[in-house]
Formats: C-alpha cells, structure tokens, sequence
C-alpha cells in the first residue's frame, strides 16, 4: 500500500494551470526528490499536499484516507509534515519552546501534554546537535541551525510523511554534504517518507534521493529512479542544461 497516492490533481490560479493532472506515489520510508526548473510547479505541489491549497480536480489519498478537502492542520494530525524554505522561528521563544511548538500540533494533537512536548523537543535537540542552543533564543541562530531547529520542530509532530521545501538552498558543499547524511539517517531511525524539494542542487539530488519526481510546466516530466531520472534527456535539455556528471561540478 502506497503511503500517499497524487491522482490527476489540477491547480489553477485565475487562467495560470500552476499544476496540471499530475499522478503520482509515495511508499513508505522513501527519500524522494521533486525538481524542475523555476514556476515548474513544485511549491504549488507541495502546499496541494499539505493543504495550503486546495486542488481544483483530483484526489490525494494519505494511507486509504481522501485527504483532498482536508485543511493542512487536519494533515498534520494525520502525520503530514512540512519544513519551508526560509526558517521563520519564534524568534524569542527558546530553540526547545519552538520544536516543542511542532509536538503540541502534530499527529499527537490534543492528547500530547505541555510536559511530553518539551521531552520530545529535548530528544530532537539531540538528534540535531543543538544541545548547546537548547535555552538560546531562535532567533540568534545562524541560518543552518534554524534549518535544523525547522526540521526538528516538523519530526516532533511524528510524520509519517515529510515534505522539505529546499532544506539545502545557500549551502555550501559541506553542509550540503553532512544535511544530506543527516537526512538520510532520520528517514532511516524515524522511519518515516521524506520528499525534498531541490532547485539545482545536483550534488543533494545526487546523494539524497532513490527516486526523483521531475515537473515542467506544471506537469509530470519524469518518475524514475534517481540516475535515470538525471540522465534522461528530457530532464537534461529542460532542468539541467548539461549531463548530469557535470553538474556535479
């Protein structure tokens, strides 16, 4: 059984076809990449999923439940969750305050207490190596640490399933490098789906995802297994604009 199922889902803004019947799965525990080239219509994917947006035509099913007219807090509690590009903390609540923020409005909802909330932000303060910020105020932090503090508060909500909107934008190789490790092991201790977002990154394409999802124009480009995906000449000519061994670069 598919963990989430994307069925010829349509998204018009006034006459703009933002997103146009695209058809697709998530399973279970798959690391995933959506890309395409600037107004391909990834982020309008992505909020269709969690429900910033509703979809004008189509279906998402989220392990057997029509999830299609569901607001995104009703998602959440589902076990949908979602990191956004620019980290926007609360800048004066405490590194712990904001990820336990993600434990109260999660898939727990109403039956995680204040107390289990704080626990579960200490245990995801360990995870992101962020021991030593735990009481610092959010908003003195560089940008990397509230990528990872905007990771940690959406794992706090326990997804079964989480979108990344462009965790890696404005790193430099080696962050690039060890968020991509990171990444890789949450999905594998987690246990959960993790689908990123990434916008001409070939090196975190390259070594995050098992399966890419490439859009043109709002619709489904290619589903194929990362290297195939990469090397295909569809996605070359639209997205990459060179072999992929060079954009490695």
């Amino acid at each position: 059984m598919s963990l989430l199922r994307v069925e010829n889902v349509t998204k018009r803004f006034g006459g703009l076809v933002a997103v146009d019947d695209m058809s697709f799965e998530i399973r279970h525990g798959e690391l995933m990449a959506i890309v395409g080239p600037n107004g391909a219509g990834k982020t309008t994917m992505f909020n269709l999923i969690n429900g910033v947006f509703p979809a004008d035509e189509g279906r998402i099913i989220f392990e057997d439940v029509d999830v299609t007219r569901y607001p995104a807090y009703k998602r959440a509690h589902l076990g949908i969750g979602r990191t956004f590009q620019i980290p926007r903390p609360f800048a004066s609540a405490t590194v712990r305050e904001n990820i336990a923020i993600g434990g109260m409005f999660g898939a727990a909802g109403s039956e995680i207490s204040v107390d289990r909330a704080m626990e579960l932000a200490d245990h995801y303060i360990d995870i992101i190596g962020l021991k030593e910020h735990r009481d610092k105020p959010a908003g003195g932090l560089t940008p990397v640490e509230k990528k990872l503090v905007e990771i940690a508060r959406a794992l706090a909500m326990k997804p079964r399933l989480l979108l990344m909107d462009e965790a890696m934008a404005g790193m430099n190789p080696k962050d690039i490098d060890e968020m991509v490790a990171f990444i890789r092991e949450i999905r594998d201790t987690e246990g959960i789906a993790i689908v990123s977002m990434v916008e001409h990154i070939m090196r975190a394409v390259a070594g995050l995802a098992e399966r890419v999802i490439v859009m043109h124009q709002g619709a489904l480009l290619v589903d194929e297994p990362t290297q195939e995906a990469l090397s295909d000449p569809r996605v070359i000519e639209v997205y990459l604009g060179q072999p992929p061994e060079e954009a490695h670069a």
